[in-house]
């Protein structure tokens, strides 16, 4: 895009609006967003439920202040609206952003692919645009942060997507609107308003010329933006939309229908955008937890991140990554190019197994305060042996016990009238202080559905 196409949609001196509260909008705490029909080629969507895991990056101007993402703006009076349209991207400058670190993190901590907002719904781009003077080119930085961010998410061999938002509140400001999502205003929603659809048409042609081509979609609004999907998929068939074509809860795993392609977004602590003060992470072993869950119930979890001011991805942030990544470094066959068992969990054991129903995955989430070297048994109903089963913990040759020469760690199974006992030692040292709190996964091939 050249600098002599770019117009201010929105003038500087804007009349003073009498915004209107937005106390009777529907709160959709979960996000979730009903999909409409999808034009997702079948091989697409079996690739994506492969990947398991998805890294989701909120970044917006308003990060300076560690504000919630975009929504401070809805029932804000005229001089908040004119200070964050005109004054925050004359302080944005994320001079430390190496989004190479981002990719070689995410590809480190074993994520698949990314999403990045490309636009929030406060309308700021995070890349150059004829569309609006309210992008990255005219902030304090001044340059392109999408187009790197694609590159080195590809130079590491991962899946690259945009996230876009067609409720632009700039846009809506400029329009004369109060800055909202509801769909009962009649104005927020493309269906609604012809000039925010060709205004968001333009955009997502740019960020398709421009950064061709974007593996995933992810369009946040509250109807299913239909203009912007086919947009996306004539432009290039092979695009895969997420939300918008399939079910995407938010902060919830949802109740999905089996065989669905679907997807869950999370964040690491309250709040998407980066805060730093008052935030309340959670622990390592509930994002694990989170993943496990989200994969025996067939979906795929996306994890949110939240780089601050500068470009860099905070290291409490960057160390539960590392937490993860170290358990899906031992147990990520468990977790990628499966789909569920018959039964999502028994009690604190949760399943995934091979697509080509070779193995089933017992993972034992329910067992805490596990010392190195106990043995513990677990009976399992919803599967049955056969005689060319074996079992094995991922991870774990099952012959050493370090430091214990004389005691067998090997992990053993057999059938117990309608149950499989499962008996497994903790025998692999994670940490020095043999403390490792996250789930052990059991390997067991060729299993049964039992009869009963």
């Amino acid at each position: 895009p050249g600098g002599a196409r770019r117009i201010a949609v929105a003038a500087a001196a804007v009349p003073l609006l009498a915004l209107q509260s937005d106390r009777g909008s529907p709160h959709l705490p979960t996000g979730v967003v009903e999909a409409s029909a999808s034009r997702n080629l079948a091989e697409e969507v079996e690739a994506f439920m492969d990947l398991g895991l998805g890294l989701f990056i909120h970044w917006g101007v308003d990060v300076q202040y560690g504000a919630v993402i975009s929504h401070s703006l809805v029932g804000a009076d005229e001089s908040y609206l004119r200070r964050f349209f005109n004054d925050l991207p004359k302080t944005f400058n994320p001079r430390d952003y190496e989004p190479q670190r981002w990719a070689e993190l995410a590809r480190a901590c074993g994520f698949k692919y990314a999403v990045l907002t490309a636009k929030h719904h406060s309308g700021f781009c995070l890349f150059p645009t004829a569309t609006t003077t309210f992008d990255i080119e005219s902030s304090r930085y001044g340059k392109d942060l999408v187009g790197p961010y694609m590159k080195a998410f590809r130079d590491e061999g991962l899946k690259a997507g945009l996230y876009f938002s067609p409720e632009d509140f700039y846009f809506l400001h400029a329009q004369g609107h109060p800055p909202a999502r509801a769909i009962e205003r009649g104005f927020t929603q493309l269906s609604q308003n012809p000039d925010l659809d060709d205004y968001c048409r333009r955009q997502v042609a740019e960020l398709c010329d421009a950064y061709d081509p974007v593996d995933l979609w992810f369009f946040d609004s509250l109807e299913p933006p239909e203009s912007l999907k086919e947009l996306v998929w004539d432009r290039n068939p092979r695009t895969l939309v997420t939300r918008g074509a399939m079910t995407t809860p938010e902060q919830t795993l949802g109740d999905v229908g089996p065989g669905q392609p679907w997807e869950a977004c999370y964040t690491m602590g309250d709040q998407w955008q980066y805060r730093g003060v008052n935030e309340n992470y959670k622990t390592g072993r509930q994002l694990i937890q989170i993943l496990v869950e989200t994969r025996a119930r067939g979906g795929n979890l996306l994890l949110n991140v939240g780089p601050d001011s500068y470009g860099r991805i905070p290291l409490e942030q960057e160390s539960l990554l590392r937490e993860l990544g170290l358990w899906l470094f031992i147990n990520g066959e468990a977790i990628y190019g499966v789909r569920p068992w018959h039964v999502t969990h028994e009690d604190g054991v949760w399943f995934t197994q091979a697509k080509d129903g070779s193995a089933v995955y017992a993972i034992l989430s329910g067992q805490t305060h596990w010392p190195l070297g106990e043995r513990r048994t677990v009976r399992i109903n919803s599967l049955a042996l056969s005689e060319d089963s074996q079992i094995s913990v991922l991870g774990h040759g099952g012959r050493i016990l370090e430091y214990e020469p004389d005691v067998d760690p090997s992990p053993t199974a057999r059938q117990a009238g309608d149950a499989v006992e499962i008996t497994v030692m903790r025998a692999q040292r994670i940490y020095n202080d043999r403390k490792w709190p996250n789930p052990v996964v059991v390997k067991i091939t060729h299993p049964q559905v039992p009869l009963r």
